[in-house]
């Protein structure tokens, strides 16, 4: 029995790391703690996989732990400062919305919640009653959060050029 749940527990891992990896990094910003976040939810998702409903692919539960993981540790870890080696660059007026880094830097300048909310409806194209149950609030908390997260980023990001590329 023990097996037979080993299996079907490495083949889900096998087949969805990669991308349970991108969500993880896009919710943390960083690929070291991005797989911390993993393994964490990962470890939690194999001492409940009897209790699943679906264990041919868990990956909602999967998300969900990675959500409510990452903003447990956000607001245990946010007043410890990061050390670096050189100072982040400044922001630059010219860049374009292509530019991942700029990109990356405001959306991970967003609350932990805020930036699960936008990881998900459009990293992962989850609809906003998904993303609501995913993250166990209500379909208006998700509007409210996109709208608030999608005006910040909008701050930081060059409006004239998304317009031009969009069109």
């Amino acid at each position: 029995m023990d097996d037979e749940r080993d299996e079907a527990f490495d083949a889900f891992v096998v087949r969805r790391y990669g991308a349970l990896l991108r969500t993880a990094h896009l919710l943390t910003g960083d690929r070291g703690l991005a797989e911390d976040l993993l393994q964490t939810a990962l470890l939690q998702t194999y001492r409940r996989w009897d209790g699943l409903t679906d264990q041919e692919d868990p990956v909602g539960y999967v998300r969900r732990v990675l959500v409510t993981t990452q903003t447990s540790w956000a607001r245990r870890f946010s007043f410890r400062e990061q050390v670096v080696a050189a100072p982040p660059d400044t922001w630059r007026e010219d860049a374009g919305p292509a530019d991942r880094l700029d990109l990356w830097r405001a959306l991970s300048s967003l609350p932990a919640r805020m930036r699960a909310v936008l990881v998900l409806r459009f990293y992962e194209d989850l609809s906003e009653a998904a993303t609501a149950d995913l993250l166990g609030c209500s379909v208006g908390t998700v509007k409210s959060q996109t709208s608030r997260g999608l005006a910040r980023l909008r701050t930081h990001l060059p409006t004239d050029d998304l317009v031009e590329e969009n069109r």
